[in-house]
């Protein structure tokens, strides 16, 4: 009589963590190499500073198994205001491994250990969101950056959701539109994450890249470094002009319509 094969009880664990470990050695050497590429490029070339954070971002998803594919293509013009929905902490690698500019954020990303440092190191505008009284102080900065020729990439929601739906664009920084003499190119971006090691993401498996709530971040980029091969899929949209609305909150509008039009064609496999 034959003796069915032991199995380990322990190995999906070991190869998860395993996949965790040699995701973060590889994060942390690609911090320490181009940390101080990008300290020092900052203070002598800062034009050309956004392009090493671009590589950074393309090892760090290359390490974690993250798969970026994308359709259509960042607009070449400069200042340009990308406009995405966020999903989680890991968006900010994703985006910016494909576009080249700086990300508004609220405060506390500043406090996320390597992610803040990876923040400051993009030269973030950190934003307080629920001091509404500064709106105007952030968009003032987000217009003297673009000003002087960079590009941004904001979060308009406010907060990272499950992945499923859009929440409601907030409009205030969104008036950089009203600034004076400021009539910068606006583009759409739809980021979703579709397939987890092949398979097309599940509602049941979407809080493992979804960082949402009060969830703790290491925890949780354990578990996301664990995963395997992730898909996550760009669409960059149809670029626009602010002078091509009435106002903000038309521009807004526009924006959070075709990224979510965007969004349900992706988690439908229609893309």
């Amino acid at each position: 009589m034959g003796t069915a094969p032991l199995l380990n009880p322990f190995s999906d664990s070991f190869d998860r963590d395993w996949r965790a470990v040699r995701a973060l050695t590889w994060a942390s050497l690609g911090l320490a190499l181009y940390g101080p590429a990008q300290a020092a490029s900052l203070r002598l070339r800062p034009e050309a500073a956004p392009r090493i954070p671009r590589a950074f971002h393309r090892l760090f998803c290359r390490a974690i198994g993250m798969k970026v594919d994308v359709i259509g293509a960042p607009v070449s013009a400069k200042p340009t205001l990308y406009v995405s929905n966020h999903i989680s902490w890991v968006d900010i690698p994703v985006l910016g491994s494909r576009i080249l500019g700086s990300f508004v954020a609220k405060s506390e990303v500043g406090q996320w250990g390597m992610v803040g440092r990876l923040s400051d190191l993009q030269r973030t505008i950190y934003v307080e969101r629920e001091r509404r009284t500064r709106s105007r102080e952030q968009s003032n900065v987000i217009a003297e950056r673009m000003a002087a020729g960079h590009s941004i990439i904001l979060f308009p929601e406010g907060t990272s959701t499950s992945g499923r739906t859009v929440k409601p664009f907030k409009t205030s920084l969104f008036a950089i539109a009203e600034a004076d003499g400021m009539d910068a190119t606006v583009q759409p971006v739809t980021l979703a994450y579709t397939h987890i090691n092949g398979l097309p993401m599940l509602r049941s498996m979407r809080h493992k890249v979804a960082w949402i709530g009060d969830m703790d971040l290491l925890p949780h980029a354990w578990e996301l470094f664990g995963l395997g091969r992730v898909r996550a899929l760009i669409q960059f949209h149809e670029p626009v002009r602010p002078s091509d609305f009435a106002n903000r909150k038309e521009l807004a509008r526009h924006c959070e319509q075709v990224i979510a039009e965007g969004l349900l064609r992706a988690n439908r496999g229609e893309v």
